[in-house]
């Protein structure tokens, strides 16, 4: 079945790469190519009745396309994808159900409901009640479906690999249709908060979070796939994927992708015997050497300009004074608003006409956990001791997912500069919460695990 996934994954690159020059040639047809993904795994999944997880592969491939849909107009409206993913895995539900042991994250969509009242009675007549709430909770709803769905649940490695894969296959689209759309920096300006000249038009942000995710993914690969011309496949890829994280000039998603990559490497090198631990050295040679690589590329391409980025200073290299770019001040908002409104917060979405209100700017949150705290108050602070502890304490009992600090960390880093604005975040942190099945080597374990 490994040598079919691999040939597989080739011809579904192809397929991929050919959709970016689709999408390239003619920007109308991405809405019917998202309508067709919806069609096909709505399908699959409906006629499987969810046997392989079906279910969970068509919410991971939604997940890793929202934002190429969105930056080619692809999506219906603006937050379909995360829509579609709660489907997809409301779907999955249906057929196999959830373990008895969700009732944390039962808890958590339950502390939601308040939010949207206090909303309710204090909205100003001047904001949109439906597109705040929905804009401000999609992202946390759609966390909390997917962990519903993922918790306790039982999934063997060769479907874990085709999710992953699922994830990343729309984000390889993206990137080349990146190379297609700017294929050299010189005929765009660049920004030393974000390139949009390098990301399509599209926010940098987004891009450098999706790009970061892809990269990290292809890592993954890199250490997990045991095929010689797939690891060189992927490694040409992780060359072009970074090279796109980091000339957007947005350090979150690079960052991101960094501490992820280094903490999956650590847990994955302990998993493993001397002798496979010698053959690994290898390639974490390799891929150390592929990151300097990918940085001395973008710094030559960016005319230098990158590497006053991230060192926090501008074109004419003078030093900044707020690293953050201005992130800081909206989590004081946000801290100030917990403060005044402590017991339920202002309401659920309230608080971009809180901000407008007290600073005079109309401006979305950046950060997850202050949004939390000033829009639900004692119950958002609930709510995220639920996100932390919930799965550390599934960690602890069972330690045979060598994703989880991983993917954990990609949520609360992402959470934290980006706040939830795309499902791949509160996605990525369901997929943490899986018990990866090996037959092979597992079978104590997968014995005691029960839903």
């Amino acid at each position: 079945m490994g040598k079919d996934l691999n040939e597989l994954y080739i011809k579904l690159l192809l397929l991929h790469a050919v959709m970016a020059f689709a999408i390239y040639l003619y920007r109308p047809i991405s809405p019917l190519l998202m309508l067709g993904v919806l069609g096909y795994f709505t399908f699959i999944t409906i006629q499987n009745e969810n046997r392989n997880n079906e279910a969970l592969m068509g919410a991971a491939y939604i997940a890793g396309a929202e934002v190429y849909f969105r930056m080619t107009d692809g999506m219906v409206f603006y937050e379909t994808g995360k829509y579609m993913v709660i489907i997809f895995l409301v779907i999955g539900m249906f057929f196999k159900g959830t373990s008895s042991k969700t009732v944390p994250y039962w808890t958590y969509l339950l502390i939601l409901l308040p939010g949207v009242i206090i909303a309710s009675l204090n909205w100003g007549y001047e904001f949109s009640f439906r597109k705040q709430v929905a804009f401000n909770l999609s992202g946390p709803v759609c966390l909390g479906v997917t962990a519903l769905y993922c918790y306790y649940k039982k999934i063997n490695k060769l479907d874990f690999q085709k999710v992953i894969l699922m994830l990343l296959l729309p984000v390889i689209s993206q990137m080349i249709y990146l190379f297609l759309y700017t294929p050299s920096l010189r005929e765009g300006l660049i920004s030393m908060s974000g390139n949009y000249a390098a990301t399509g038009g599209y926010g940098p942000n987004q891009i450098s979070t999706v790009m970061g995710l892809g990269a990290f993914l292809l890592v993954i690969r890199l250490f997990t796939i045991k095929h010689k011309l797939i690891n060189i496949l992927d490694l040409i890829l992780l060359g072009l994927m970074g090279y796109r994280a980091v000339i957007t000039f947005s350090r979150g998603g690079v960052f991101t992708a960094i501490i992820c990559v280094s903490l999956f490497l650590f847990f994955f090198y302990y998993k493993q015997d001397r002798r496979e631990q010698a053959r690994i050295n290898i390639k974490i040679f390799t891929i150390a050497a592929s990151f300097l690589i990918i940085w001395i590329v973008s710094s030559i391409n960016t005319f230098g300009l990158i590497g006053n980025r991230y060192m926090n200073r501008n074109a004419a290299g003078e030093l900044k004074a707020d690293i953050t770019t201005g992130r800081a001040e909206l989590v004081e908002t946000e801290l100030h608003a917990f403060y005044n409104h402590p017991v339920l917060g202002i309401g659920a979405g309230r608080g971009r006409q809180y901000r407008e209100e007290t600073l005079g700017v109309e401006i979305a949150s950046h950060n997850e956990i202050s949004r939390l705290l000033s829009e639900h108050g004692l119950l958002g602070v609930f709510a995220l001791l639920i996100l932390i502890f919930v799965p550390v304490v599934f960690w602890f009992k069972f330690k045979n997912n060598y994703y989880f600090m991983a993917f954990v960390a990609f949520w609360f880093l992402t959470i934290n500069h980006s706040a939830m604005r795309i499902a791949l975040p509160g996605f990525v942190y369901g997929l943490a919460l899986l018990y990866i099945v090996d037959d092979k080597k597992d079978p104590v374990h997968r014995k005691r695990l029960t839903a």
